[in-house]
């Protein structure tokens, strides 16, 4: 199933939470309260985590008649995220001379390398990546699944990860590459406002093969990155059961796995996203979002 987050023309200000039909022409809300229904997507993963019946389903839309906001418009703490979680990836990033966490010859990662984006990064399909002017102008775009937790756990085996996992969505792990090497970590690098598109919408585990699917990008309708999930370094189990060894996993948490080979660090000379550019990301079994450069 797909579940979003959206406004309707007529509410703007109301944050409504629906299902997705499967032809995806147009989408029923739940009658989620105002408070639950602000935490978007989260409200129905948290239902569900604690065995509650979700409300029932009202008023149907059609999809083109409604604002989709991101699935998570604000997470409730920081997006997981994981650096060179593929093999070609991290040989590209290696050799970009912008690698600062590791040392020559030390190319693939013998451990996930994690990091984390703020959630006031998050905007939806459709919004504007703000290059911050006389800030940073190398900027640069990352195609990712992002993996949804479903319940809370701590200590969490690989053997049993995937039964974390309520679903996925899409997220473009937006960078400035300059930030990134001047204060050699990626925290801030990567969480300037507008840095994290994501949706359009969220999709049970069912729906998308999450460990066996497709991811790719296309700036201006050039196809800049395009790989499978199988080619992760570091699975999505590995990947759970690494963060909840030691931090609790809540219902919500979002894991972004990782971007493939193409980005724009990798070229040379590098392709860093202009003003006026358009960033689509697509991942098969949930869609695709796309997002104008300003």
């Amino acid at each position: 199933m797909k579940f979003a987050t959206f406004k309707t023309k007529h509410a703007a200000a109301e944050i409504l939470v629906g299902i997705v039909s499967d032809n995806e022409l147009s989408i029923q809300a739940l009658g989620f309260d105002g408070a639950q229904a602000a935490s978007g997507v989260a409200a129905v993963v948290r239902a569900q985590a604690a065995g509650i019946s979700l409300p029932k389903a009202g008023q149907r839309y059609d999809l083109s008649a409604v604002e989709l906001l991101a699935p998570f418009p604000r997470p409730a703490r920081n997006i997981f995220c994981v650096g060179k979680n593929y093999f070609d990836h991290a040989k590209e990033f290696a050799q970009s001379g912008f690698d600062s966490s590791a040392k020559p010859g030390d190319d693939i990662p013998t451990d996930p390398i994690f990091f984390t984006k703020v959630p006031e990064s998050v905007i939806a399909s459709g919004q504007a990546i703000v290059i911050p002017q006389g800030v940073s102008e190398a900027i640069d775009y990352e195609a990712e699944l992002a993996v949804i937790i479903g319940k809370q756990a701590k200590g969490i085996a690989e053997a049993d990860a995937m039964d974390c996992v309520w679903g996925y969505t899409i997220v473009n792990d937006v960078t400035a590459r300059d930030w990134q090497n001047r204060h050699k970590q990626w925290f801030m690098g990567k969480s300037f406002d507008t840095f994290c598109p994501m949706g359009p919408w969220a999709v049970t585990k069912d729906a998308c093969r999450g460990e066996q699917t497709q991811v790719r990008c296309f700036v201006n309708g050039e196809c800049r990155q395009n790989a499978s999930t199988t080619d992760l370094i570091f699975k999505i189990p590995k990947l759970i059961a690494t963060v909840s060894a030691g931090i609790t996993l809540y219902p919500g948490d979002i894991i972004a796995t990782g971007t493939p080979v193409g980005v724009g660090i990798g070229f040379k000379p590098p392709k860093y996203l202009q003003r006026g550019d358009r960033v689509r990301v697509e991942i098969d079994g949930i869609g695709a979002i796309e997002n104008p450069v300003i």
